[in-house]
Order: structure tokens, then C-alpha cells, then sequence
């Protein structure tokens, strides 16, 4: 690290560097949000893991949604987060000697680039993973072999197989695996979710997820590193600038790393932090990126425990040129064995809203309507022909959560983890694996239907499609040479 910018960020080389070679203990008293019966577990040296044991884990992927978890996973109760990990490791001092954990006196995690060093390492009980969606899959594969539990983001996999695997080889080695779709553990959506289950607006019939974000556009650029004092923002117009990501940036970052399982491709500004979910080798557009919170919402309200079968999604890139290859405008239809309907919006243009909401889910009753909003703080029913008010909720206060503040209501889904682990009880996940993967198929398909241009009949019980070659090679994709996914646990 250059040494102004090492101070500039708080931290001396000097303890950097330290840093950097060993993880010191760090832990903050707090509330019960998540209260669970907690019995003993095996941590991965084999020793008993009992209820008021710290649970440590390291963070894989510490950008952004990745900062936010470290910073939540930080405030639990009895958790420690001792190593902190990225390919770029211009990342480090700030988020080593976070100012938003200063009072948090232990917190001094060590720092890695290459994520297998934190599967190495015996302590780690669990890992967080934040990557970029082309690496979940794997980075969860080799830490569970590696004997860790882990958390990972939406969507749990970059493709329909990927998710099978993953499924399978949480069963194989026997760990808690909780997928980041944390409205499974916001009170609000709860309560909305418990109402539609106990019939609160008659026979649920359809559902609609809603993900109206504007995107303006990303632009294009050349391969190859910037020049020194570029400016570069993620959309056009935007005077918010991204680091200059030149030769001296680079030489700290682990591009090969960072492509893993994806194609050799020469560096690009555009294909790089963030705006990577706008390419298919990495991301899945936004319906895959901020949808798949919606999507989960909507199945879960549905009840459906199964995969639709029938699919039909249209769309196209509607904005100024640029380099995206993704939709910024997708709608998808899906239809389950019983005829109940499941609609899906992405609108990155402008638009109107629907139902009070840009963010979020509808859900269609025989006795009336109700309405979630993504921020998963409030919920509200219109019951009978006259759309009269029923019951519903605006941010319900319960322990450990404060409804004025949004990241609050994120806590119990990563409490929720904390306490699987110790009970070594994958059933008291809210949104263990196999949920992740059912969710995450969702807009899967959709993204599949659009790229091949028609309607497909997917059998849910061999997650392959009817009679349509074309269709299943999307289900999986292409892997680099030494970044393959075991194709069974045996």
C-alpha cells in the first residue's frame, strides 16, 4: 500500500501490515433478537461448540453489500470477525479500521486477497460471502468441504445447476447454509406472510414482485487500465467517481481471482466493481439483482415449495448505449401445476408505481389484496368489493430492532445464522439453502425465457426444460480450469 494512502485511512503501515499477518479478537455485547433454543455443536477442529461459545467468521467480499454485512456481523452478540477478504486489496485499511466500528474497541480483523488462505484457517467456524454472483456457488461449495457454515448473498447461484450442487453439497457435509434474502426475518414480512398463510385475503390466486429502479446508463469504455487521474463513474452523468482503476490500482488487485469460474477476459473499468451485474458472465441483471429479494417474498406468500411450469419472459435494453447485455426492462410470467399465477416486473426506465409500491410484492385473494413494501417495514390488506382497510403493519417494533432505522431489521437474519450454528440446526433457518434455491430459479428462468426468445416448460423434478436443448445449456454454464464445480459429493 502506498504510505499516504495507508494514513490517510487511519492505519500506519506499520500496523497494516500487522494486520494483514494475524487477526486479533473482537467482540460487542447486545441484545437477543433472535431467541432460539441453542444447544452444543462441533466446530470445525472438532471441538464442542456450546450456547455462549463466539462464533468466528471471516468475510469473503467486502466491497459494498459485503461492508454492510461485515459492519452487521461485527454487532452481534458473542461473534467475532476475524479475517477479512477481497481481491482488491486497495479495500483494506479502510475497512480494517472502520469508522463506523470504532466503538467497537476489538474489532482488528486480518486481511487476505486469495479466499482459499480462509478456508485454511481452523478457526473459522463460518464464512460470509459477498463476491460478485458468478462466485457463489463455488466459494460455498469449497467452504463447506472445508468444513465452514456459511452465509451467502442473493441469488444464492449464478445458474439453476449451480444451486442443485449447492443444495447437495450442504447435505453432504452437514452445515447451516443461509442465503441473504433477509425479509425472511423482517417482523413486518412475517406478520404479512403468517396473515396471507391463515387466509387473510381467501385463496391466493396470484402474485406480483415489483422492481422499479431506475439504472441510467453505464456507457462504454475500451479495455485495459485507466490512465493515472481518469475519471471513471458507474453511470453516465454521475459526478460520484469510482477509484482510478490504472496500472497502480491493479497491480493490488487479483484480477485472475476476481474472474474465477468466468471467461479470460482482458480487465475492463465496465465489467469490474458493480457494474458487473449488467453482464451475463458475472451478474443477472437487476432481475437477479435486486428482484431476488421480491422473488422470495413472492413464492413464500404463494406457499409454493415447487418450481413453475411454464415460463414466458420478454424485455430488452432500452436506455443509451452502453456495454450492459442484460434488460433493463423484463417482465416474466409464471404459471405453477395448479394454474396459480406469479407476475414479475423489472422496469429500469421511468416509470409509474403500483399498488404504493416500486419495491415489492401484491398478492391477489379471493376475499381481497395486500401489499409488501421492500423495505420489509410495513404491509397493509383492502378486503371485498369496496377495497375497505384490513389489518396490517407499519414497521412493528420488536427487540433488537429499531423501524427508524432500515439496517436494523437486517440484524435478526444474520442473528438467525448465529443461532443455527450453535444449535448445529439447519431448521431453525429462516432461509436455509434449498429456500435460497427455489427463489433463486425464479429469476433464473426468467433470464433464460428472455435469452432464448420463447416460452418453456421446465419438469421441476429434473430442473431441466421439455424438449428444449437450447434452453438447458442456460442452465449451466462454461467453467475456467481450476475453478470447476464438483459434479457430485460422493
Amino acid at each position: 500500500m502506498a504510505s499516504n494512502k495507508t494514513e490517510q485511512n487511519g492505519i500506519s503501515r506499520r500496523d497494516f501490515t500487522s494486520r494483514v499477518g494475524a487477526a486479533a479478537a473482537g467482540i460487542v455485547v447486545g441484545g437477543d433478537l433472535f431467541s432460539s433454543g441453542v444447544h452444543a455443536a462441533a466446530d470445525v477442529s472438532g471441538r464442542v461448540l456450546g450456547a455462549n461459545d463466539r462464533v468466528v467468521v471471516a468475510s469473503i467480499g467486502i466491497r459494498g453489500q459485503g461492508n454492510s454485512l461485515k459492519r452487521g456481523f461485527a454487532r452481534l452478540p458473542n461473534v467475532e470477525v476475524k479475517t477479512l477478504c477481497d481481491i482488491d486489496g486497495n479495500l483494506a485499511p479502510e475497512r480494517i479500521n472502520d469508522a463506523r466500528l470504532k466503538d467497537v474497541a476489538t474489532f482488528k480483523p486480518a486481511f487476505v486477497q486469495d479466499l482459499r488462505r480462509v478456508l485454511d484457517d481452523k478457526d473459522v467456524h463460518a464464512v460470509i460471502i459477498a463476491t460478485p454472483n458468478h462466485w457463489h456457488a463455488l466459494a460455498t461449495i469449497w467452504a463447506l468441504q472445508a468444513g465452514k457454515h456459511v452465509y451467502v448473498e442473493k441469488p444464492a447461484s449464478h445458474t439453476v445447476w449451480e444451486g442443485r450442487k449447492m443444495v447437495e453439497a450442504a447435505a453432504r457435509f452437514n452445515k447451516i447454509v443461509q442465503v441473504g434474502t433477509m425479509n425472511r426475518s423482517r417482523p413486518a414480512v412475517r406478520q404479512a406472510i403468517k396473515f396471507l398463510h391463515d387466509g387473510g385475503i381467501g385463496k391466493v390466486y396470484m402474485a406480483r414482485g415489483l422492481c422499479y429502479k431506475p439504472r441510467p446508463a453505464i456507457g462504454k469504455y475500451p479495455d485495459g487500465p485507466m490512465a493515472p487521474g481518469e475519471k471513471y463513474a458507474l453511470t453516465v452523468g454521475s459526478t460520484n467517481y469510482e477509484p482510478t482503476y490504472d496500472d497502480q490500482y491493479l497491480s493490488k488487485v487479483d484480477y485472475d481471482l476476481w474472474l474465477g469460474p468466468a471467461a479470460k477476459r482482458p480487465f475492463n473499468r465496465n465489467r469490474f466493481h458493480y457494474n458487473w451485474h449488467w453482464h451475463w458472465d458475472y451478474g443477472n441483471g437487476d432481475t437477479g439483482n435486486q428482484g431476488p429479494h421480491q422473488f422470495d417474498v413472492a413464492r413464500w406468500g404463494l406457499n409454493k415449495q415447487e418450481h413453475p411450469n411454464r415460463i414466458r419472459s420478454v424485455g430488452g435494453y432500452f436506455g443509451a448505449e452502453a456495454s450492459q447485455e442484460t434488460p433493463d426492462t423484463q417482465t416474466a410470467l409464471f404459471e405453477y401445476a395448479d394454474g396459480t399465477i406469479f407476475e414479475f416486473a423489472t422496469r429500469g426506465e421511468f416509470t409509474n408505481d403500483e399498488g404504493g409500491q416500486r419495491i415489492g410484492n401484491l398478492f391477489y385473494g379471493s376475499k381481497g389484496w395486500l401489499w409488501v413494501d421492500g423495505d420489509g417495514r410495513k404491509w397493509q390488506s383492502y378486503l371485498g368489493p369496496k377495497n375497505e382497510k384490513g389489518p396490517g403493519a407499519d414497521a412493528p417494533e420488536t427487540a433488537g430492532s429499531d423501524p427508524l432505522v432500515l439496517t436494523s431489521t437486517e440484524y435478526p437474519h444474520y442473528q438467525n445464522f448465529v443461532d443455527a450454528i450453535r444449535a448445529n440446526d439447519p431448521k431453525i433457518l429462516t432461509c436455509d439453502v434449498m429456500e435460497g434455491h427455489l427463489s433463486s430459479t425464479l429469476p433464473h428462468l426468467a433470464n433464460i425465457s428472455y435469452r432464448t426468445g420463447r416460452a418453456l416448460v421446465f419438469d421441476g423434478k429434473t430442473e431441466t426444460f421439455v424438449d428444449d436443448k437450447k434452453a438447458d445449456e442456460l442452465l449451466t454454464r462454461e467453467y475456467r480450469k481450476g475453478f470447476e464445480l464438483p459434479k457430485s459429493f460422493s
